[in-house]
Formats: C-alpha cells, sequence, structure tokens
C-alpha cells in the first residue's frame, strides 16, 4: 500500500495510538503534526495523500483552517472529533470533510473510514465520467424499486453502491415522502448481509414508554405484565440489518443505550444480561439532527457514530425531469391492482404535475396517482385535482375541506403577512408560530412559499 497519511493531532497518546493502526495497516505515516503551521510544512515536504486532523490544535489555527487550505490544494481529510458545539460543527461540515472519527478511536471503524474517505476522493475526481454514467451501470434487481434518472438520483445510487458492500453505519437524510426506507432496503439488498434479516422499526409510531421494550426485548417476569421472554428489535436482527427510521425521535436515554449498540455491539435486554449482537444500523430521519443537538435533544456522540457516511435524499420538488417515470410507474401499479385499463396521463395534466411543488414529496404523487386511477374513466387520465388547484376552483363552497398540508401553508402564509414577511427575530413569524427560524424556512421551502413581490411595489422602482 503506498498511500500516505498526514496526522494533525496535538494529543501525544492519540496520534501514536492512530499511528499504530495505521502503520499496521501498511499505511505510510508522515511525520506527526500538532499544529496547522507544521502540518503545512509537512505537506510540502512529505506530501500525503489523505490527512486525519484534530479541530482544536495548538497555536491561533485550528482544523477547520487547515482543511479550507486542504480543500484548496484537493488533499482527501477526515476530521477526529470527541465533542464540539453545533457552531463548530456546522463549520467543520462546511469544509466538505469525507467523514468524522469519533475519539477514542477503534481500528475497525478508522480503516473502514479510510476506505470510504479514499473512494470518494477517486469518484470526486472522476466525477465528470460518473456524470455521464449510464443506468445500466447500476446494480439491476437491487434497484428495480426505485423509479428515476436524475443526476441527483444517480449520485445517491453511486453513494448506496459504495456503502452496500461495507459494515458501516449509514444516515440517511431526507424529507418526509422521499423514500428513505426503500434506500436502506437497497442498502441491505447488495450487502453481504442480504440473506439476513432486514428489521425496520419506526421511533415516531412507537410510544415513548414502550421503545425500550420494542428495541432491547425483556425476559420473563421482569416486570408487571411480563408474561414471556420478547425478544427485541436488535437481536432479531442479529447478522442482519436494523432500519432506525425517524431516528430524531428516541428519547435521549435510549439514544445512550443505542450509542451501546453501536460502540460495544452488546444490548441488554429488561431483565436480562447483556448479550453480545452482531447487527448493522441503519438510520434515517426528516429532522435537522445540528438542530435538534443545538437544543439539546440529540446526543452529539451519537450523532457522530450515526453520521459516518450520510446519504441525502433529494425532495422530488429538485428532481422534477423524475416526475413522468414516476407518475407512469404508479398509474401503472395501481391500474394492475384495480384491473383498469389505464395507460397514462395527458400532456396538460403532466405539465400541472411539473408545476407543483410536491410538498408530500413521492409519497404525496403515489397517492395521487392511486386515487386518480380508481377514478379514471378512460384509458388516460385527463383530469387531476392537485391541492392548489382546489384551493383555487373550491374556495368558499360549502363544506369544503382542506387538506393538512394546505392548512398549514395557509397558517404559515397568514403569519408571513401578519409579520410582513420577517421570518426571524423578535416580532417574526417563527416567534409567532412558535418555531425555530430554521425549522420555518425549512417548512416554507417544503410548501413551495415564496414571497410574492407585488406589481404595487414594482412601480416604485
Amino acid at each position: 500500500m503506498n498511500t500516505r497519511l498526514l496526522i494533525v493531532e496535538d494529543q501525544f497518546i492519540e496520534a501514536n495510538d492512530l499511528r499504530r493502526i495505521l502503520k499496521k495497516s501498511g499505511y505510510i505515516v508522515c511525520t506527526i503534526a500538532r499544529s496547522v503551521r507544521e502540518a503545512l510544512i509537512i505537506i510540502e515536504k512529505e506530501k500525503p495523500d489523505l490527512v486525519l486532523l484534530d479541530i482544536h490544535l495548538k497555536g491561533p489555527l485550528t482544523g477547520i483552517d487547515l482543511a479550507k487550505i486542504l480543500r484548496d490544494k484537493n488533499i482527501a481529510f477526515v476530521y477526529l472529533s470527541a465533542n464540539s458545539n453545533k457552531q463548530i460543527l456546522d463549520a467543520a461540515k462546511a469544509t466538505k470533510p469525507y467523514g468524522f472519527l469519533v475519539k477514542p478511536f477503534r481500528e475497525k471503524d478508522v480503516l473502514i473510514m479510510l476506505d470510504v474517505a479514499w473512494y470518494l476522493h477517486r469518484e470526486n475526481q472522476e466525477s465528470g465520467m460518473h456524470s455521464k454514467a449510464s443506468a445500466d451501470s447500476l446494480p439491476g434487481d437491487e434497484f428495480k424499486e426505485i423509479v428515476g434518472q436524475s443526476q441527483s438520483m444517480r449520485v445517491v445510487l453511486e453513494h448506496v453502491k459504495i456503502v452496500g458492500a461495507s459494515n458501516i453505519s449509514v444516515l440517511i437524510l431526507g424529507e418526509s415522502g422521499t423514500g428513505k426506507e426503500l434506500v436502506a432496503q437497497c442498502i441491505h439488498r447488495i450487502s453481504p448481509r442480504k440473506l439476513k434479516p432486514f428489521v425496520p422499526v419506526n421511533c415516531a409510531a412507537l410510544p415513548a414508554n414502550l421503545i425500550e421494550s420494542e428495541l432491547f426485548g425483556y425476559e420473563k417476569g421482569s416486570f408487571t405484565g411480563a408474561t414471556d421472554k420478547r425478544t427485541g428489535k436488535f437481536e432479531q436482527g442479529h447478522e442482519g440489518t436494523v432500519f432506525l427510521d425517524e431516528i430524531g425521535e428516541l428519547p435521549l436515554d435510549l439514544q445512550v443505550k443505542l450509542l451501546r449498540v453501536l460502540q460495544e455491539k452488546e444490548v441488554e435486554p429488561i431483565g436480562g444480561r447483556k448479550k453480545k449482537i452482531d447487527v448493522r444500523i441503519i438510520a434515517a430521519t426528516n429532522r435537522i439532527l445540528e438542530d435538534e443537538i443545538a437544543a439539546g435533544r440529540f446526543r452529539l456522540d451519537l450523532y457522530y457514530r450515526l453520521n459516518v457516511f450520510p446519504i441525502t435524499l433529494p425532495p422530488l420538488r429538485e428532481r422534477k425531469e423524475d416526475i413522468p417515470a414516476l407518475a407512469n410507474h404508479f398509474v401503472n401499479v395501481y391500474a394492475r391492482m384495480e384491473n383498469k385499463k389505464v395507460t397514462g396521463l395527458a400532456d396538460h395534466v403532466m405539465q400541472d404535475m411539473l408545476n407543483y411543488a410536491w410538498p408530500g414529496n413521492i409519497r404525496e404523487l403515489e397517492n395521487l396517482m392511486a386515487r386518480s386511477v380508481l377514478l379514471a374513466n378512460d384509458s388516460v387520465i385527463d383530469a387531476l385535482q392537485l391541492p392548489n388547484q382546489r384551493k383555487a376552483t373550491k374556495t368558499g363552497l360549502p363544506g369544503q375541506i382542506k387538506s393538512i398540508t394546505e392548512n398549514e401553508r395557509d397558517h404559515i402564509l397568514s403569519a408571513l403577512e401578519k409579520c410582513n414577511w420577517k421570518i426571524q427575530g423578535p416580532g417574526g413569524a417563527a416567534e409567532l408560530l412558535e418555531l425555530n427560524a430554521s425549522t420555518l424556512s425549512s417548512r416554507m421551502k417544503k410548501l413551495g412559499i415564496e414571497k410574492q413581490v407585488s406589481s404595487k411595489n414594482d412601480s416604485k422602482d
């Protein structure tokens, strides 16, 4: 192995532990740097291929400052981190590292992260070639349920291919309805664990008092009502994959126990003894976890453990070129299901769909196609009532009931207009709605809410 690594770490013991792990695995290790100044000198002399750098270093400059230089020099880097606040985490993520390694370092985690980082770096160098890759280069059966040829989805599937063959934790990020569980299933199907169980768990759907027993199980007689032994989800997924959907909803006390599963590969059933398990964790959330960390609702150490390989799914409004294929796919699915001869959609209907913001993403599109097929009287769907169309054509009609999405949009618009479209700060819409400003901005983007510039204002120019 000719890959040359530089360690930038001001703690002697931790730096030496890393050097031992790397040398044992055949890497060439440069002179250890304890400050940005030392690192820059070593980079010029020893030309490392990849840098492992701590955020807090000796001297006035930080690892984040060095990361910006490494990005300009096109040198791959991974952060070495313990705990830091949201502001530092945001600044670190803005430099686009290939990952984070959590202290204390575990040999297996270090080596897997280096493999992933180096692979991603090579892929970035060849991004021009990958942007022209055809769908035929993607595995067939494993990806058959994912519809779409947009560049953003090609990137997602390429990342799925990369991470599928490994055992590292994956964090799938994206709005509700973007297909996070489908992607998790794809990762499992192309992994070495594909013949073992895939166990999905919706953390948001479980009552708080039942989450622990569902995840970790319990022994007979461990509490009142425990008349039989129950095997938890982690044990059910032994040698397979456990998919934790809506991980941001997990209570703090259970986040600690999940951290033990990730670090020690063991579970402790209620009323029982600790057990070793072999399970891969894939987690997903529609929340902004950095905001949850800042609010004290999500542990930073758990975030680092899960965020080894993040995959972000684009909302449907950012991959509109996939809408025709998705719509026709769901029309075919539900036409077969309902035994109806519906073959497609009229051109003007498709154009309306392309103009719509799809706040509910693919799930909303699927539900709308199912309803449209059921109501269709011809082989081509010639009419489609999208939420904004219903509002435009039926406002004021007796008995008209708006959808939850429509009501949310109206409520936010009302607050924005009352605050003269001021979003944050005192007297802003976020304060009025009792929301975090970033959460409100995210909801506005999902619902396609943009400030309209009136003709009155235009006339002043």
